[in-house]
């Protein structure tokens, strides 16, 4: 007997931009994500841009990820080696866990494309607060392939043989069973 097709849960997704000289008008590699979160029938529940700042980028992200109302947040920009690329460098710190595999597919499905210019992003992506955080780089082309080539097969329920929707749900059991955040 065949099992019942899996419905489709939409995830409720935040997008932060870090640039010093972008604006919600200009702002390409965010809009780019906005739209393929609301196309796949995900949620958009925020959306800001904040300066190249270790500060306001853990601040902006603590916040969301303390909002009951938001499961995942995809940051871009900041992951480069310029002394203004801060952003892995705010947020891997306080991943209660790391995900070294998007790091290392995003980085092998770039490599496809613009092939050793790769390394020099710092893609990463960790939970934090038992959200999902994705730390991508600043560019269109960058985001398109992160999103088209792993986080929408992962934020689809229905996608087997797993995904990050059907784990959501136990992202902090280490918190109520009264464990500690381990990094």
């Amino acid at each position: 007997m065949a099992s019942e097709p899996r419905p489709f849960v939409p995830v409720r997704i935040a997008v932060l931009t870090v640039s010093d000289t972008r604006t919600l008008a200009d702002d390409k590699s965010g809009q780019t994500l906005a739209d393929r979160i609301t196309e796949a029938g995900h949620v958009l529940k925020a959306r800001d841009i904040v300066t190249d700042d270790k500060d306001k980028i853990r601040d902006r992200v603590t916040a969301w990820s303390l909002d009951a109302e938001i499961d995942v947040i995809i940051t871009t920009g900041g992951t480069g080696f310029t002394g203004r690329d801060v952003t892995p460098d705010a947020l891997e710190p306080i991943f209660e866990k790391r995900m070294d595999g998007f790091s290392e597919v995003f980085h092998r499905i770039s490599y496809d494309k613009i092939g050793t210019s790769t390394i020099q992003s710092r893609a990463t992506g960790g939970v934090l607060n038992a959200t999902f955080v994705f730390v991508l780089p600043g560019s269109p082309g960058a985001c398109r392939d992160a999103w088209d080539g792993i986080l929408k097969a992962q934020l689809d329920y229905r996608h087997m043989p797993c995904n990050f929707v059907e784990i959501m749900p136990r992202l902090d059991e280490h918190l109520r069973r009264g464990g500690t955040k381990s990094a």
